[in-house]
C-alpha cells in the first residue's frame, strides 16, 4: 500500500504508522483508518459584480465516520490543494478523538483568494458552493465550521443556503455561526482558550510557574492576539511576537492590546512604537520558555529548528512544524505538544454548539468555559500518560490514544454488508 508507506515528510504519515505499531494493528485496518471515506470536487460558477461569469473550484474531504458525524472548517484559500485538504480532514479526525468527542474528521476549501472579490462575489461563491456539496452535508453527517477567509457571516450563509434546501432551519449544519442564529457563547476565544489550558498544564508538568514565563507567538492573528491577552492577564510575559509582515520584540515585554490596536489600524505589527522591529526569523531563536506556532502549517522546519531555544512549544496552528523537525525538537529534549491537542479547543466548543442547537438549550459563556477546561485538561493528562507508558513523544501519545479510540470504534461497528 504506497499511501502507508512513511513518508519523512508528511508528518501524519509518520505517526499513524508508530501508532498503530505500538496498537499492533493489521495490515488491513490500517487500509481503512488511513484514507478518507469520501471526497467530493465540486466547480462552482459565480456571476461576477462585473456581470461577468467565473468558475471556481471547491473540494469538501469526509475522513472519518466510525466515531460520529465529520466535522471540519471550510477555507477559501487560493493555494490549498486537494491534498492538502484531505490532509487537514485527518488531522480533524485524530484531534476529535484525542479530546474524545463524538467525531470524525472533514475539511473543505474553495480555491480562491477571498481578497480579491468583493463581499457579494464571495456571498455568491460560499452560496453556490453549499448547493454542490449540499447532499454530502448535514448535521447527522458533516458539519462544517469557519477557517482561513471564512467567520460566522459565512457560516450563516451556509446555513441559510442548507436550510432552503432541506425545507426547514437546520442549526446543527454549522458551527461557529453568529450567536443571533444558535451560535455558542466562548466560540470565538476556544482555539486560543483551549490552548491556554495545555500551556499551563505543561508548564505545570516542569515545575514552571506560567506567572513566571516568557513567550514568544509565530503568528499574531486571532489565536496569537488572544492567546497573548490570556498570557499577560495570567502574568506571563509576551516578549515577542509575528505576522506575515515582520516581527516585533520587547524583552520586558509587549502589551497585547496595544499591538492588537496597532495592528488593526495599520494592518501589521511593524511600525509598533513600544517594541523594537526583529526579522521574523529571529523570534524563533530567542530566549523564551516557550513558543507558540499560531501561523500556518509548514513554518518550523528541518532548517530552521536548531535555533529553537524554547523548551516547550506549544502548537496552537495546525502542523507547523514539518516531520523531520518534529523529530530534531523531539530528540534535543524539547516539550512539543502536537496539535491535535493544543488547538482542539476550537472543535470542542464547536461540538458544544451542536449539543445546544439541537436542543434549542443555550449556556452561558462560564458554563461553555468550564466544560471546556475540563475535556482539555483530561486530554492533556490521558496523552501524557501514554507518552510516559510508552517513552515515547506527545505527539505519538496523542495519535496512539486517537488512533485506538477510532481503532475500536470501527471495529466494534464490523463492516457492512
Amino acid at each position: 500500500m504506497p499511501h502507508l508507506t512513511i513518508d519523512p515528510n508528511d508528518i501524519q504519515q509518520r505517526y499513524f504508522n508508530l501508532a498503530s505499531d505500538i496498537l499492533e494493528l493489521d495490515e488491513g485496518l490500517r487500509e481503512v483508518l488511513f484514507p478518507p471515506e469520501r471526497q467530493v470536487i465540486v466547480r462552482c460558477p459565480v456571476i461576477m459584480d462585473d456581470g461577468q461569469l467565473r468558475v471556481f473550484f471547491g473540494f469538501r474531504v469526509r475522513h472519518s465516520t466510525a466515531r460520529g458525524p465529520a466535522k471540519g472548517g471550510v477555507r477559501i484559500d487560493p493555494v490549498t490543494t486537494l491534498e492538502k485538504t484531505r490532509s487537514l480532514a485527518a488531522l480533524m479526525t485524530w484531534k476529535c478523538a484525542t479530546v474524545g468527542i463524538p467525531y470524525g474528521g472533514a475539511k473543505g476549501t474553495i480555491v480562491a483568494d477571498p481578497r480579491q472579490l468583493s463581499r457579494r462575489e464571495v456571498e455568491r461563491l460560499v452560496r453556490r458552493y453549499t448547493n454542490e456539496i449540499h447532499h454530502d452535508i448535514g448535521p447527522e453527517k458533516d458539519i462544517l465550521a469557519p477557517d482561513i477567509g471564512t467567520d460566522a457571516q459565512t457560516m450563516a450563509w451556509i446555513l441559510d443556503t442548507y436550510s432552503h434546501g432541506a425545507g426547514h432551519s437546520t442549526l446543527g449544519v454549522v458551527t461557529g455561526k453568529p450567536i443571533e442564529l444558535g451560535g455558542s457563547q466562548g466560540r470565538e476565544s476556544a482555539t486560543a482558550r483551549g490552548a491556554h489550558v495545555v500551556l499551563r498544564e505543561s508548564l505545570a508538568l516542569m515545575g514552571v510557574d506560567l506567572q513566571d514565563a516568557t513567550v514568544a507567538i509565530q503568528g499574531f492573528g486571532k489565536v496569537g492576539t488572544q492567546m497573548a491577552e490570556m498570557l499577560v492577564q495570567d502574568g506571563a510575559k509576551v516578549a515577542a511576537v509575528s505576522d506575515s509582515s515582520g516581527a516585533m520584540f520587547n524583552g520586558k515585554g509587549l502589551d497585547p492590546v496595544a499591538l492588537r490596536e496597532h495592528k488593526k489600524a495599520n494592518g501589521t505589527v511593524t511600525g509598533f512604537t513600544e517594541g523594537e522591529a526583529i526579522a521574523p526569523s529571529d523570534l524563533l531563536g530567542l530566549d523564551v520558555d516557550v513558543l507558540i506556532p499560531a501561523a500556518r502549517e509548514g513554518l518550523i522546519t528541518e532548517s530552521n529548528q536548531a535555533q529553537i531555544k524554547a523548551n516547550v512549544i506549544i502548537e496552537a496552528a495546525n502542523e507547523p512544524i514539518t516531520a523531520a523537525a518534529d523529530r530534531l525538537l523531539c530528540e534535543a529534549g524539547k516539550l512539543v505538544v502536537p496539535d491535535v491537542l493544543c488547538n482542539a479547543g476550537g472543535v470542542t466548543v464547536s461540538y458544544f454548539e451542536w449539543v445546544q442547537g439541537i436542543q434549542s438549550f443555550f449556556w452561558d459563556e462560564e458554563t461553555v468555559n468550564g466544560y471546556l477546561e475540563k475535556i482539555l485538561k483530561k486530554a492533556f493528562h490521558d496523552v501524557y500518560r501514554l507518552a510516559q507508558e510508552h517513552d515515547a513523544s506527545m505527539r505519538l501519545g496523542a495519535y496512539t490514544l486517537a488512533l485506538g479510540r477510532v481503532s475500536q470504534a470501527f471495529t466494534k461497528r464490523g463492516i457492512y454488508p
